[in-house]
């Protein structure tokens, strides 16, 4: 019976669209405690305080709901149609990360969660909690304790079915569930997601420093970006691919399922001198419906000014004149040292 169950719930989780499938205990990650005390320690979280105001909860499933039982972990494909690392050979245009060029992933994912676990209690009944990214819930060691892949040397979930292009998301159920084994480290003597970081964000294989990383000094961090580390952003406005891109597994990755993650119009290499020009308004209705709408303008544009900065077009230096007086001194800060690199014109 139990195994029926459980054959039935990774069909019906298949039928919705998601990748995989499998079942873990909230007790299964007791390092995780440890790990998370540790990474906040060395203050490698940088300005995520939330990491550190719930460490509780996050390094310990069972503290966030002592009634579930076992957790159903759902992995979601959104693996891009081009190659990321192909879009830095094209420095007067950004490069947004594959997870955001289409539809919010909280939103596409959490539906059909909530799909799968309606489906759950109708056929064996219980109780559900669903969670996709906003709660303190350590959804990659919860995934590698299931089995849907391992934790790679760039720290994200790694599959041999699907390469490392995956949302996750949980299912916390107080059913009892018949729970799936853990998979083993593949990574080998690989290390190609650590020697391509540009900003030498990992300390050491399985490890990285948040502060160091273009996905959070993008997308996180709200101040200016450290001098030091303006010039190896490049032309990434949004997030960073490179780990991810040149990981030898995606040669297993398959098309992404949900139309959603699609790109939209617009999404793939933008102008920078088209995005220089957003105010506040423009900003909010070219991401309505995008996790890129979360950083606000602001921030957004500042990233847009260091990629200016970069590109070593003479011709885009009238984009960052025009923000040295941004009401925003963070845009402003940005525009000048954009305007500063590119003030020699080319011979």
């Amino acid at each position: 019976m139990a195994d029926a169950l459980k054959s039935a719930l990774v069909a019906e989780a298949r039928a919705l669209g998601f990748a995989d499938c499998a079942i873990t205990r909230p007790g299964a990650i007791p390092e995780a405690a440890d790990r998370l005390a540790a990474f906040v320690a060395q203050g490698h979280h940088g300005e995520m305080s939330w990491m550190a105001e719930r460490m509780g909860w996050r390094g310990n499933p069972a503290a966030l709901w002592p009634e579930a039982r076992s957790i159903v972990m759902l992995a979601d494909a959104y693996t891009p149609a081009h190659d990321p690392l192909a879009l830095l050979e094209h420095p007067e245009r950004g490069i947004i990360s594959a997870y955001a060029l289409g539809a919010d992933y909280h939103d596409v994912v959490k539906k059909r969660l909530k799909q799968l676990g309606r489906w759950l209690i109708a056929e064996a009944g219980g109780a559900i909690k669903v969670f996709v990214d906003t709660a303190p819930v350590m959804e990659k060691p919860l995934a590698a304790a299931a089995g849907l892949g391992w934790q790679g040397k760039h720290t994200n979930l790694l599959s041999r079915r699907h390469g490392n292009w995956l949302f996750l998301g949980a299912i916390f159920t107080t059913l009892d569930l018949v729970a799936d084994a853990p998979e083993r480290d593949h990574c080998g003597s690989c290390r190609a997601c650590l020697d391509i970081c540009p900003t030498a964000a990992f300390p050491a294989p399985y490890r990285l420093d948040a502060r160091r990383c273009i996905s959070y000094l993008t997308i996180e961090h709200k101040g200016p970006v450290p001098l030091e580390l303006r010039a190896k952003l490049g032309n990434r406005i949004y997030g960073c691919d490179d780990c991810l891109a040149i990981c030898p597994w995606n040669k297993f990755a398959r098309t992404a399922a949900q139309a959603r993650y699609a790109a939209r119009d617009g999404m793939i290499a933008p102008d920078l001198a088209e995005l220089a020009c957003l105010d506040d308004a423009g900003f909010r209705a070219r991401f309505a419906g995008s996790p890129i709408k979360r950083i606000g303008r602001n921030r957004f544009v500042r990233n847009v000014l260091y990629a200016i900065g970069n590109s070593g077009r003479h011709s885009l230096r009238a984009a960052a004149q025009r923000l040295c007086d941004d009401p925003d001194p963070v845009v402003a800060d940005a525009a000048r040292w954009a305007a500063a690199r590119l003030s020699t014109p080319p011979k």
